[in-house]
């Protein structure tokens, strides 16, 4: 009888389209970078933050490898190539300011080992990860 999913429901009742299709992105994020996160820890790394946030912005996964630092930028989308499409040059630039910031915590700073990844999903659930993916200009 009703077509409502909880989670579309609010204290106010249902949510506006919009917002509905943003929770939907959010919790669609939210498994894409669980997803990835189980693909590294597969590969022996250890994930030691999820969406850390620093002065420079955000970081969706933060994964150490013996001493290197990896940033992980998850991109979801139908395919790769629409997923590759939704990383824009400030988002990387932010990306890669936040990574200098975690760093600046480490024992060695910015002689931290350290890369960028971009890890893209596509709608089946494939992970095709990017390895230093970013580069410093």
């Amino acid at each position: 009888m009703f077509d409502l999913i909880a989670e579309d429901v609010g204290a106010a009742g249902p949510l506006p389209s919009r917002q509905r299709r943003g929770h939907r992105n959010f919790l669609s994020g939210m498994a894409a970078e669980a997803a990835v996160a189980r693909t590294y820890e597969a590969a022996g790394m250890v994930v030691v933050q999820r969406r850390w946030r620093g002065r420079s912005g955000e970081v969706d996964l933060i994964v150490r490898n013996g001493a290197e630092i990896i940033f992980v930028e998850v991109k979801k989308s139908r395919d790769f190539a629409r997923a590759s499409e939704q990383l824009r040059p400030k988002q990387m630039a932010r990306l890669m300011r936040a990574g200098e910031e975690f760093v600046g915590q480490e024992p060695a700073g910015s002689l931290t080992p350290m890369r960028f990844d971009v890890a893209l999903m596509d709608e089946r659930g494939g992970i095709q990860i990017l390895e230093s993916a970013l580069q410093a200009a």
